[in-house]
């Protein structure tokens, strides 16, 4: 059963930056794209890159992420030796523990990765949308022979206290790192993209669960005492499309790059697919009196009215007169007769009455501070002639939260 490199997946996280979105769903199973969810793109790059043993570390309401990953099949991962494997936190004869941090979710699951004698284990987040080709960056761990390559980015500086920051020299060895500082010294950011030597990391691993005082987190804890202690650390300088979907601007920013050329994240490339489930329905109906331009429309939707510049999801409708623009329409959202829905996301399910108005273009917006994206959560009802005013989430109790 040896491995030369597994992957494992943090996919736990509430996304709790995402509000309403993630009030019944982890982070990772938050539909995108009209057909895919989040979760879709790191597994894929696993399959495409030829790692086929991956464990995904669930927590935070697990069962649609467990569900939708079943055994494995859509992305390739329903294997007999290796495959797909849900790993949620256990009770062990020592008690029950909820995953702490990044660190100690690896921890608790050292059994799982010994199982595989891997010589390399690739650590991912199961929240960003990217295509990368890990087996390149594994090529660089060995070329360099390190203990952690880190695959990092260029951020605008404004945005570098968010990220882990680091320092290189000319050879791209890293010699300075620090989480989310608040003066930072360079713009070059973890992606939170690892990939380690396992017996190095196994044994740090260890080390850092009996470190009471750690936060027990790769950031803060693993990848600072690896540098300090002389370990060879390397980057992998990658340049294509990568966003952290994990604010609700950042998610909606990310499906209107899905519908700009130009902006690297093409997902009609056949040589790099991203798979997901794909859900049993019939095609779409385009109404003989619809407009429809520049939009991505998934099965089973019946489009009657006009739809631009948006992202339509799995069984969505949307009425005759009724108008959505620059809004992401999650799987089987209805929009009645008349309603306009413009600069939102709409959760799964939701329903918005005949002649209602959900969102509004930042033009209109007497003060620019007051507007943003209009959200609505899952099976959220906005009533016929009702006004869903920018920035403004909604959930299903239909309570007012317009803080983020």
């Amino acid at each position: 059963m040896k491995k030369e490199c597994i992957a494992m997946l943090l996919a736990g996280g509430q996304g709790s930056r995402l509000y309403v979105l993630t009030g019944d769903m982890a982070k990772p199973a938050v539909p995108f794209g009209g057909k895919f969810r989040i979760i879709d793109f790191p597994l894929s790059n696993c399959a495409n890159s030829g790692i086929d043993t991956v464990g995904v570390l669930t927590q935070y309401r697990p069962l649609e992420l467990n569900n939708y990953i079943g055994n494995g099949q859509p992305w390739e991962l329903d294997r007999m030796n290796g495959g797909v494997h849900i790993l949620p936190p256990y009770q062990s004869a020592t008690g029950a523990v909820w995953y702490k941090g990044t660190a100690n979710a690896i921890y608790q699951n050292i059994g799982f990765v010994d199982l595989y004698d891997p010589e390399y284990v690739a650590v991912l987040s199961g929240d960003h949308i990217y295509k990368m080709d890990y087996s390149d960056m594994l090529r660089r761990h060995k070329e360099a022979g390190a203990a952690c390559t880190i695959s990092v980015m260029e951020v605008p500086w404004s945005e570098a206290s968010r990220f882990g920051i680091m320092n290189v020299d000319g050879d791209g060895n890293i010699t300075e790192f620090a989480e989310k500082p608040k003066e930072p010294k360079s713009n070059l950011a973890s992606m939170g993209i690892y990939i380690f030597t396992w017996p190095k990391l196994r044994s740090y691993l260890m080390a850092d669960e009996a470190n009471e005082a750690s936060s027990n987190d790769f950031g803060k804890d693993i990848i600072p005492t690896m540098l300090n202690a002389g370990e060879k650390m390397v980057a992998y300088r990658f340049e294509g499309y990568w966003k952290d979907v994990g604010t609700l601007d950042s998610l909606w920013d990310a499906n209107m790059d899905m519908l700009t050329p130009g902006s690297g994240l093409n997902l009609l490339d056949e040589r790099w697919p991203i798979h997901g489930r794909t859900a049993i329905c019939p095609p779409t109906y385009v109404g003989a009196h619809s407009d429809v331009g520049n939009s991505a429309v998934a099965r089973g939707c019946e489009i009657l009215g006009e739809v631009k510049n948006s992202v339509m999801s799995t069984g969505c409708r949307v009425g005759e007169r009724a108008q959505v623009s620059y809004s992401v329409v999650m799987p089987g959202a209805v929009i009645e007769d008349g309603a306009r829905v413009s600069y939102a996301i709409v959760g799964e399910n939701c329903h918005i009455g005949a002649k209602a108005v959900v969102g509004a273009p930042p033009e209109e917006a007497d003060d620019p501070d007051s507007w943003g994206i209009a959200v609505l959560g899952p099976h959220t009802c906005v009533a016929a002639k009702e006004t869903v005013p920018p920035k403004t989430m909604l959930d299903h109790t239909h309570g007012k939260e317009t803080s983020r």
